[in-house]
């Protein structure tokens, strides 16, 4: 899997350009605030149709436009097509194959996508949200579906929580909505907890080794679903949907007190144990560093086991950020067989062959030229 070329226009400091890639790697050199890490972030909205770094569409739009298009071609599976994303204040639509997509769950995944940026070395040490959206947008490639779940999730839990805070305050008290709105959260919760726990177990057989060997055969990563309730990798769903009915009817009247949804999968989280310690809270910097690589190492050979396929990977600014050792353990991997992106002030320093025949593009103002 590739993309073979991207069209922007209008989008953030890129008034109108258009780039060819190779299929190998490709490198992006530029000066801090000139166009770099856009360039990165285009790349994963037409993947995801949404930034990795804003909740805001209109921030993705050039300033004083009405518009904003990113546009590129893709090779998957042997056959080449082109996929579309049009921000504007009006909304936003995405195109595949060039048809319009009603629903984002029929497009994301068509162009599968590990971004590892220098805030992805916060997954470990980050909050709670951090670890979710790393879990959620990884689970929503490889089963679209699941976005589609995630997203009617959310829906009821905010017009749930709008309701508990009417409660709070006395007012619109409807018990028979209240009862219809948690059975609806409840039937979208287990079916996302149950793939989150999943998508989990898949990804630690991938983590654990890979984890052993960036760190010498040292260190033993664990992974573990932390839970808002009391539910486990080897319940079925309708186990899962009953001990969501017990625990919400448990709960009901301290939710009323405090005005909000008090559990489910908004409020669970991630631990990762190196050698049996919380490495969030016990780990040192380099174990902290070294548990959110094996993670982004093991999304992509998650992703082509369950796709068929390579992901794109976009190394934004991260390079520096490693020391040599996981810096050329990270290169090796992807070594011939990962389209690769890496966004960057300099290559000085970074010796390794698969950055020597790379493409280089290089980035001035929201300018692009090409060179060797």
């Amino acid at each position: 899997m590739h993309i073979e070329d991207i069209a922007l226009k209008q989008y953030r400091n890129y008034q109108d350009i258009h780039l060819t890639f190779d299929d190998k790697v490709n490198v992006i050199i530029g000066e801090n605030a000139q166009g770099k890490t856009n360039l990165m972030e285009a790349i994963y909205v037409l993947a995801f149709s949404k930034s990795h770094r804003t909740p805001r569409d209109k921030e993705l739009i050039m300033w004083d436009a009405e518009y904003a298009k990113i546009k590129g071609s893709v090779f998957k599976r042997k056959r080449k097509f082109p996929m579309e994303i049009v921000v504007s204040t009006k909304g936003k639509k995405a195109k595949l194959n060039h048809l319009e997509q009603k629903r984002l769950s029929d497009y994301i995944g068509a162009l599968n996508v590990v971004m590892f940026a220098p805030e992805d070395l916060n997954l470990v040490k980050g909050s709670p949200q951090v670890r979710r959206r790393f879990i959620d947008m990884e689970i929503g490639q490889i089963q679209p579906a699941y976005i589609y779940h995630l997203g009617q999730y959310q829906k009821i839990l905010k017009q749930r929580n709008h309701l508990l805070k009417d409660y709070q305050r006395k007012q619109n008290m409807d018990p028979t909505m209240l009862q219809v709105l948690t059975e609806q959260l409840i039937e979208h919760a287990a079916t996302i907890v149950e793939r989150r726990f999943k998508f989990l177990h898949l990804l630690r057989q991938w983590a654990k080794p890979i984890h052993e060997g960036i760190s010498r055969q040292l260190e033993n990563l664990e992974i573990a679903y932390d839970a808002s309730l009391d539910v486990s990798e080897d319940m079925d769903l309708s186990k899962m949907v009953r001990v969501f009915q017990d625990k919400f009817a448990e709960v009901e009247r301290r939710e009323i007190e405090r005005g909000t949804t008090l559990v489910g999968p908004h409020r669970d989280d991630l631990i990762f144990y190196v050698n049996g310690k919380d490495v969030q809270t016990y780990g040192s910097q380099g174990q902290q560093r070294t548990t959110a690589l094996s993670l982004k190492l093991a999304e992509i050979e998650l992703i082509h086991n369950e796709v068929g396929e390579y992901p794109i990977l976009l190394l934004d600014d991260v390079l520096s950020e490693l020391d040599d050792f996981r810096q050329s353990h990270l290169l090796h991997t992807i070594q011939g067989k990962v389209q690769t992106f890496v966004s960057t002030t300099s290559v000085d320093g970074i010796e390794h062959e698969t950055l020597q025949q790379a493409d280089i593009f290089y980035v001035d103002q929201g300018h692009v030229t090409k060179g060797k």
